[in-house]
């Protein structure tokens, strides 16, 4: 193979990729309690939110406050800690 035959086969290839852009929105556990989260940094979420933390423990958000939200925890408490990142879904 030649050069040419081989940038040939690379562009062709590079033209069929789709590029795929995901965003998510992710937020820091500030505190945990009795089976609640507060959360900072998800200021899009909607109450009744499913939300999925370090660990794939799911929560449901709640209350939603101007700078955090707080969310119950459904499942184990015991890896979630001040810090734990928490995305939504």
């Amino acid at each position: 193979m030649d050069i040419n035959s081989v940038l040939k086969q690379i562009r062709e290839q590079a033209a069929q990729v789709k590029p795929r852009v995901v965003v998510s929105e992710t937020g820091r556990v500030l505190e945990v309690g009795d089976g609640i989260a507060r959360i900072a940094g998800l200021p899009q979420c909607q109450s009744m939110e499913l939300l999925e933390f370090a660990g794939g423990v799911q929560g449901l958000a709640l209350n939603l406050e101007e700078d955090s939200i707080k969310a119950v925890i459904l499942g184990e408490i015991e890896g979630i800690k001040e810090g734990t990142e928490v995305k939504r879904t």
